[in-house]
């Protein structure tokens, strides 16, 4: 089984921990099976069978009981196991099921366009080779040959098009493998794979109700394939954009939000970066003082992407600002190639305890089409 892992499985192992941890906390909820469904049709792009499968939760179960001493009873034993075959059971299940509907295990998509926005931006078109059924606002996991066996997040930039294409933003992280091989090695012509899609960031509002976009970064990606698709489905809309970045030079997406203001004359567009020479979090110190200068926000449905810290910060200021928790969506991603040092010892542990890098458990299933 080692071959089918990336050289470094710190990230694997963390991602593995959070799962379980998932599991064990959520095991009575009814949404639980939906998610080991989809963690199980993700997890075709490793070739993981039903043997592999069984082998695993031996490993595990043997893992368990080295580690835990007096601690792992007959009931633990017992627990972990019919626990265990029901995590196998349902992700085999999400895989077969997939199987069934006729999705491959992954796409494999030519690099039709690879552009540079300054040095740590490259933005991608890709043309799969098949058709790629998605919604916009999601999101699909990319693998490249220049980085063998390793699997990252990255939001789809576009609406569906008639043409099959997509787009990719990736912006280069320091020490990130993979958003490093993306932005300076990858060239057209060269062929990339892609997941089965996923994420829950898609358009919900009903016709007619306010909305409110906020993205930073390269949260602007899943951001301006729903005002794509909105431009295209109901261009006579009410609703604000916000658009976040460090600095007036990290503002790409600025010709497309005018271009979507003018294609859907309500959207009311405000762009907020941090002064010059100032700390980048003054971005988001403006962001809450523009959402405090706003009114309404209980009728608002939120649509929210950017860094995994930003989302947090955000989303509490606008439950602050009145608006229902339930209606601020957007998706749970991990911090793709900023894995904090891990502890060494369990003292470590209890008194700092890792951010645990979750693969979206928190997703609502996607609408209906």
């Amino acid at each position: 089984m080692r071959e089918l892992f990336p050289r470094d499985l710190g990230p694997q192992r963390d991602r593995l921990f959070a799962a379980l941890t998932h599991v064990v906390t959520h095991l009575e909820e009814p949404r639980l099976a939906h998610y080991l469904g989809e963690l199980g049709r993700d997890h075709r792009k490793f070739l993981a069978t039903p043997a592999l499968y069984t082998a695993v939760g031996a490993s595990l179960l043997a893992a368990f009981a080295h580690a835990s001493g007096p601690a792992w009873t007959i009931e633990a034993e017992k627990a972990w196991t019919e626990a265990y075959g029901r995590v196998a059971e349902l992700m085999t299940a999400g895989a077969a099921a997939s199987e069934e509907e006729g999705q491959p295990a992954w796409w494999d998509a030519d690099v039709v366009g690879h552009r540079r926005y300054g040095d740590d931006l490259a933005l991608l078109t890709l043309r799969p080779r098949r058709p790629y059924p998605y919604l916009a606002g999601q999101y699909a996991s990319v693998s490249s040959l220049h980085v063998p066996r390793v699997w990252r997040t990255y939001s789809l930039a576009n609406a569906p098009r008639p043409d099959g294409t997509l787009d990719l933003h990736v912006s280069r992280v320091a020490d990130g493998l993979m958003s490093t091989a993306l932005t300076e090695r990858l060239r057209v012509g060269e062929t990339l794979r892609l997941s089965t899609p996923g994420g829950a960031l898609t358009a919900r509002t009903p016709p007619g109700k306010p909305r409110t976009y906020i993205a930073a970064g390269t949260g602007w990606a899943p951001v301006r394939a729903l005002l794509e698709e909105a431009a295209e489905d109901e261009p006579e809309l009410e609703g604000r954009l916000f658009v976040v970045a460090r600095a007036k030079e990290y503002l790409y997406g600025k010709p497309d939000a005018e271009r979507f203001r003018s294609l859907i004359p309500g959207l009311h567009v405000t762009y907020i970066t941090a002064a010059p020479r100032r700390p980048r979090d003054q971005a988001t110190e403006r962001l809450v003082q523009a959402l405090r200068a706003s009114v309404n926000w209980p009728a608002h449905d939120v649509y929210l992407a950017g860094p995994p810290g930003f989302l947090g910060e955000v989303a509490e200021e606008l439950e602050e600002l009145g608006t229902d928790p339930a209606r601020v969506f957007h998706d749970t991603l991990p911090a793709v190639g900023r894995f904090t040092k891990r502890p060494n010892t369990h003292a470590e542990w209890l008194i700092e305890p890792p951010p645990l890098h979750w693969h979206n458990p928190d997703a609502r299933a996607p609408r209906e089409v």
